[in-house]
C-alpha cells in the first residue's frame, strides 16, 4: 500500500502546480526589456573596386612601316603580314635574305628573357624609352611597361646593322 501513497502524493502535488499556475500563483519570468529605438541604417553596399580598363593592344604593323623595315633590312620587302601581337616583314624569294620581325607584349619580354637566361651580350640603350637593349640582330624596348622586340635576319654581319636597329628602337619608342 504504500506504493500507492507515493502514487497519490505525486498526484496531489501535480494537481497543486497546475491549479497554481492556471490561477496565475506563480510568477511569469519578467520578459527581457525592449532594446533601445535606433535610428534606420542604410544597408552598406559592398562595391568591389573597378578594374582597371584593359591595355590597347598596340598594333606590332603600325609601329614599323615597310618604309622602316626595309631601311633597316637594306633591301626591298614584301607587305608586313600581321599575325596576333606580332608583325613579319620578309625578303621576296627573288632575294637577297631578309627578314624584320616585330613583336609586342609579353611574347617580346620574354625573348629577351631567354636571351638573357641563354647568356646573350647586351649593350644598354639609354635615352630610348624606359629601358632598351641591343644584342645582335636584335632590340628590345620598354615604355610604360609594353615590350617591343625587333628582330633583324640577314646573312651579313650583326655589327653591320646595330646603328639601324638603334635607331628604329628610338623610332618605336617615340610611337609608343
Amino acid at each position: 500500500m504504500r506504493h500507492l501513497t507515493t502514487v497519490a502524493r505525486l498526484a496531489v502535488a501535480a494537481t497543486v502546480l497546475a491549479t497554481l499556475a492556471a490561477c496565475g500563483g506563480a510568477e511569469p519570468a519578467a520578459a527581457p526589456p525592449a532594446p533601445p529605438p535606433s535610428e534606420p541604417v542604410a544597408p552598406t553596399e559592398v562595391t568591389e573596386a573597378p578594374e582597371p580598363p584593359a591595355a590597347t593592344p598596340v598594333d606590332a604593323c603600325a609601329l614599323v612601316s615597310k618604309q622602316d623595315a626595309e631601311k633597316l633590312a637594306g633591301t626591298p620587302l614584301d607587305d608586313p603580314m600581321p599575325s596576333g601581337e606580332s608583325c613579319w616583314f620578309t625578303g621576296p624569294v627573288s632575294g637577297p635574305v631578309a627578314q624584320v620581325e616585330v613583336h609586342v607584349g609579353d611574347g617580346a619580354k620574354k625573348m629577351l628573357d631567354i636571351d638573357r637566361d641563354l647568356d646573350h651580350e647586351f649593350e644598354t640603350l639609354s635615352g630610348i624609352g624606359d629601358e632598351a637593349y641591343l644584342e645582335d640582330w636584335n632590340v628590345f624596348v620598354n615604355v610604360s611597361g609594353v615590350w617591343v622586340a625587333i628582330r633583324l635576319v640577314r646573312t651579313d654581319e650583326p655589327a653591320e646593322y646595330n646603328k639601324r636597329l638603334t635607331e628604329l628602337a628610338r623610332t618605336v619608342a617615340g610611337r609608343l
